[in-house]
């Protein structure tokens, strides 16, 4: 009986680890198709990190197609895209606490929902359901965001930064689309005597 405890053990274990290989391996193979990036952004004693996978648009029809219009999108490939923050900001007027959020959207034809959410997720799916794992009772913060059009499309998802009229903008391109996401400092205002 012993004996017989010791083999299913053994064997429930090479199975975990067989498993757990499997994933690593499945994972770098992805990545290969969208690799890992990291954008990072400073102004004065704001620092802002934002980690995501950059999947290629290969011919393809990205928004409406590839990716659904009307549905949360993990904001790139892979993992749960990552958006990290030294500062508390203000984005679109809402006050955002300073802290890492992953960061989802909801792309449609004339305006993006724009998501950050509290909640740190080892995969941007869920792999039973193949539909985004975002759980929207971490959402922190929710903004509708214009759509604008790029006259040359971008090959390769990208987010970058930059300063437009005394605000800070993260954008979001891809294909044809690009989206701006305009925030701010918070000022901590100093409690009245």
């Amino acid at each position: 009986m012993r004996r017989k405890i010791k083999w299913t053990i053994i064997i429930l274990m090479v199975i975990v680890l067989g498993g757990t290989i499997g994933f690593y391996i499945w994972k770098g193979e992805t990545k290969s198709y969208s690799p890992e990036d990291t954008t990072k952004y400073q102004k004065g004693t704001l620092k802002v990190e934002v980690v995501y996978n950059r999947p290629y648009k290969k011919g393809r029809d990205i928004f409406g197609d590839l990716v659904p219009y009307g549905e949360v999108w993990r904001t790139g490939a892979n993992e749960a895209t990552t958006f990290e923050v030294n500062r508390d900001i203000m984005v679109d007027g809402t006050k955002l606490q300073s802290g890492k959020y992953t960061l989802w959207t909801i792309p449609n034809q004339d305006s993006w929902k724009v998501i950050f959410n509290e909640k740190m997720y080892t995969w941007g799916i869920d792999l039973t359901t193949q539909e985004a794992a975002r759980d929207p009772e971490y959402d922190m913060l929710t903004l509708e965001v214009p759509v604008n059009k790029n006259l040359k499309a971008v090959e390769q998802f990208t987010i970058y930064f930059d300063d437009q009229q005394n605000l800070n903008v993260m954008f979001l391109a891809w294909d044809h689309t690009v989206i701006a996401v305009p925030f701010k400092t918070a000022e901590n205002k100093k409690p009245e005597n």
